[in-house]
């Protein structure tokens, strides 16, 4: 299971009306009728030049303008940012170094905090939701709404948390409350995920493992984008809300939202039963509310950037792609080709073997 937690050269046009005399000198400081006065007095020839000038100019204008407009609507130039894009020569050994200590920091504290039961929060948490309902549906679902109202709300709130205490504590406190939930949630579901009532089995289907392993392999290069740069996931680099246009974006907008789709389907259909059902059915409900809040913070960081890149994009995958919205370069696939495709490769493998590892430790949880 993914969380919810949606570089670079930029190439702007923008929209300026361009003066026939935007050339010349600036107005005296003096009376209208003074500075008229003083103009040289032109014969009939002379402004039917200065005519001809100042039409020749403006057709030159509106057609540089055309030419910037057929550009932004061809994709020509990117007005968000380059994604994956990751350049060895510019990473400093002391960040990652550093990135390593926050993340083991991070890891003992949550283990010490919240998983470990003979000293965490994690199983009184769970303890209090389950005796809401004795349906493992319901409590399902009631995990997840909170994980959801806690992320998505301080994801709303981020502008003005920011504002208050910064950009790398506001991270500190939005990873510190989301992470304990999530992992309470994703224990719960593998603990109970067979635990619902059988709605359908068909695992003994030739080739349904294949096609549903394939698609959930899939669904990580779509889950994957909103954490492009680890290092501002660790707050080691300033956290910043981005506007990503090309690789994955340039296929779907949201590309989490459709990754955590794929990835419920593909669970939904292989587990068969209620919990499946009810887990699926409230992520995919939290992604869909992403795509519309997301949307709204990104056009009001970016404006008129954000709706240029809009324009050109689709939530539906392949949608913008189809009805000529969105052009592709002819080097697409080198957007794919990148260090940070090539690691979320491994560590998809990497999850899929370490399946009964992970397995194994929900269940000595006993959540």
């Amino acid at each position: 299971m993914a969380t919810s937690v949606v570089v670079s050269t930029t190439l702007f046009f923008n929209r300026r009306s361009l003066s026939a005399f935007s050339y010349s000198n600036p107005i005296p400081n003096r009376s209208s009728r003074l500075w008229f006065s003083e103009l040289p007095r032109w014969n009939s020839k002379s402004a039917i030049h200065c005519r001809r000038l100042v039409a020749r100019t403006s057709i030159r204008d509106r057609e540089s303008e055309s030419e910037s407009e057929s550009k932004k609507e061809i994709g020509l130039g990117l007005v968000g940012e380059d994604s994956a894009l990751f350049e060895l020569g510019q990473q400093k050994l002391s960040s990652w170094i550093y990135f390593t200590s926050i993340l083991g920091v991070v890891l003992y504290v949550l283990n010490v905090a919240w998983i470990d039961n003979s000293t965490g929060f994690g199983r009184p948490f769970i303890d209090a939701v389950s005796t809401l309902s004795d349906s493992h549906e319901v409590v399902m679902l009631i995990l997840i709404l909170i994980f959801a109202a806690v992320h998505s709300g301080l994801a709303s709130f981020r502008n003005t948390g920011e504002k208050i205490i910064g950009e790398r504590p506001f991270r500190v406190l939005f990873a510190g409350l989301s992470l304990p939930l999530a992992v309470s949630t994703i224990v719960y579901f593998i603990n109970h995920r067979y635990d619902g009532l059988q709605l359908w089995q068909i695992q003994d289907t030739p080739g349904l493992h294949q096609l549903l392993w394939l698609s959930n392999f899939i669904s990580f290069f779509f889950l994957y984008p909103s954490t492009f740069n680890l290092l501002e996931v660790a707050a080691v680099d300033k956290p910043k809300l981005h506007l990503w246009e090309s690789g994955i974006i340039r296929i779907t907008r949201h590309p989490q939202m459709v990754g955590q789709v794929i990835w419920c389907l593909a669970h939904t259909i292989w587990i068969g039963n209620s919990v499946a059902v009810a887990a699926s059915f409230g992520l995919i409900a939290h992604h869909l509310f992403g795509v519309w809040n997301g949307d709204r913070r990104l056009a009001t960081k970016y404006g008129e950037d954000f709706e240029l890149v809009k324009s050109r994009t689709s939530v539906v995958p392949f949608a913008a792609i189809l009805d000529g919205r969105q052009k592709l370069p002819k080097d697409f696939y080198k957007e794919f080709i990148r260090l940070p495709y090539l690691t979320i490769t491994a560590i998809t493998l990497g999850a899929y073997f370490a399946h009964p590892l992970m397995q194994a430790a929900s269940y000595n949880l006993h959540w």
